[in-house]
């Protein structure tokens, strides 16, 4: 038996060449792959001895060469295969083992020119492993250093691997290579082309998640692998304590860490079932806390609490008295996680990074928001937008005050956060009802309104998109709301106005929607 190795990553590569070694294995490397076995004390024949030709180009053709090909791709009882491999003196591989050159991670580096990139993309590696892969039945093909064991105990088998394993490799070895081509991709592409006619994901495995949006489902956590590193969030993130996350605790910590994300002063969210059901922001994290629990606490249990700082002792000990399921902070002080891991049913994440909303001139995250359909998927741009684009003309008599103008501002942000129909009632700094995925949107008003009880008083309203009738202003005035954010973009627009005035309400257009569905 043969084998030809070639990897860039060569953690655990010396102990697995001397099993292959000790199996009788011939090797054959190139380049510091060669000299490390060496160094090692393994025999080792170098591709220039197999092949006869000298390296090339800087280093650029060492493996392409059909003498090591040839002998890869040959089908081992097909006749004029063995014949062809007689003629020409080539001998047969049995093993290939590669890794790529590390493309991804000299562009998330972004210190990398376009020439420099370039040199990091891989061709011998890609082809010996997409060779490999197309003969599998005949070579085993191991990409991934993790899967050295495994490929030695299969190759201890009387018989070596089954059809079956070997497939497995093959089957890791293209998916390897496709994640890789999907990164060059993306980085060659240019920026403005958001929509090309041809589109692959790259995604990295994080880990198995306890399960599916039900128990019944089985589900698993991927990260979206880029040409720049994603901005902190649960993909990235620490797990300091707690049971393994499913789907939904994922959903709603990125959710949660979406929400405070979106404010720069610092702001505490509880997310229930993907929506705000509390939201605050204050200069003392503990009191921003306190109001967005007192948004609706009942709605609050068993929630997802996302902070948008350092949690302190004092925090968690707020945060302790409540049964929540999840928590995402940037990071927790050492007193602060005492007291947490007290909670036994409270995961506890960490994403290394306080948050920083979108400023303006700055480029939006990397990657489209996705949504899959049957058989397809959605792609667009993300709902983001710097406070310095977004319009508020004010289309009625009286003019909102300075405070209520706070509120407002405060409210359109955190209601494009809010499943639609979505409507948010806000004082302050803090939401106080909030109506979210209703059919009709005075319906998602009556919620709100439902929610807030008595502290709708003196509270300002926004809603995701236009009111198609004047009912849902009419409604919250009939609360005590005072001021109102919205779109605008009714063929109503004027009855609504015209009872936002005869309600003496304030009432701005930002002519932007917020739907999230």
């Amino acid at each position: 038996m043969r084998a030809v190795i070639s990897v860039y990553d060569k953690s655990g590569l010396v102990e697995f060449a001397r099993g292959l070694h000790d199996l009788g294995v011939d090797l054959i490397s190139t380049g510091g792959t060669e000299a490390l076995l060496r160094e090692a004390g393994l025999p080792v024949r170098s591709v220039q001895e197999v092949t006869g030709f000298p390296e090339i180009l800087g280093g650029r053709v060492k493996t392409l060469h059909p003498a090591i090909h040839a002998g890869i791709l040959a089908v081992r009882d097909n006749p004029q295969h063995e014949a062809e491999l007689a003629q020409h003196g080539f001998g047969a591989i049995d093993v290939v083992v590669a890794n790529l050159y590390p493309f991804i991670e000299t562009v998330q580096r972004g210190a990398a020119d376009l020439a420099a990139a370039v040199e990091q993309i891989d061709i011998g590696g890609q082809t010996l492993l997409r060779a490999a892969a197309k003969n599998f039945l005949s070579v085993l093909v191991v990409s991934d250093p993790r899967d050295y064991p495994r490929a030695l105990r299969e190759l201890q088998q009387p018989g070596g691997p089954g059809a079956e394993t070997r497939r497995w490799f093959a089957a890791k070895a293209f998916q390897h290579c496709a994640l890789y081509d999907t990164v060059v991709a993306q980085y060659l592409r240019a920026d403005e082309e958001r929509f090309p006619d041809e589109l692959t994901l790259a995604l990295r495995k994080i880990g198995p998640l306890r399960y599916g949006e039900n128990p019944h489902q089985q589900a698993a956590f991927y990260a979206d692998v880029s040409i720049r590193p994603a901005p902190p969030a649960v993909v990235g993130g620490q797990q300091l304590h707690g049971k393994q996350l499913s789907f939904n605790n994922t959903l709603d910590l990125d959710a949660a860490w979406r929400v405070v994300g979106d404010f720069s002063a610092p702001c505490v969210a509880i997310v229930k079932h993907g929506n705000p059901a509390g939201l605050a922001c204050n200069d003392a994290i503990v009191e921003a806390y306190r109001m967005a629990l007192a948004t609706d606490p009942q709605s609050a249990f068993g929630g997802a609490v996302g902070v948008n700082r350092i949690v302190t002792r004092e925090l968690a000990e707020e945060i302790a008295q409540v049964f929540f399921e999840d928590l995402i902070a940037p990071g927790y002080t050492d007193e602060a996680l005492e007291v947490l891991r007290r909670k036994r049913d409270l995961r506890v994440v960490a994403t290394g990074h306080i948050p920083a909303p979108l400023a303006e001139g700055e480029r939006e995250p990397l990657g489209l928001d996705m949504k899959r359909v049957v058989g397809g998927m959605l792609l667009q741009t993300w709902d983001l937008l710097p406070e310095t684009k977004v319009q508020r003309e004010v289309v009625t008599v009286r003019q909102p005050t300075l405070a209520e103008l706070t509120s407002l501002i405060f409210a359109w942000r955190a209601v494009k956060h809010v499943r639609s129909n979505a409507i948010v009632l806000a004082k302050g700094l803090s939401l106080v009802g909030v109506g979210a995925g209703q059919m009709s949107r005075v319906d998602s008003v009556d919620l709100a309104v439902r929610k807030a009880g008595a502290r709708a008083a003196g509270s300002v309203m926004a809603s995701d998109a236009f009111f198609p009738f004047p009912d849902g202003v009419e409604r919250a005035a009939e609360a005590g709301v005072t001021a109102v954010i919205q779109p605008g973009g009714s063929i109503r627009d004027q009855e609504v106005i015209k009872a936002a005035n005869r309600h003496g309400l304030a009432m701005l257009f930002t002519h932007q929607r917020h739907f999230y569905h």
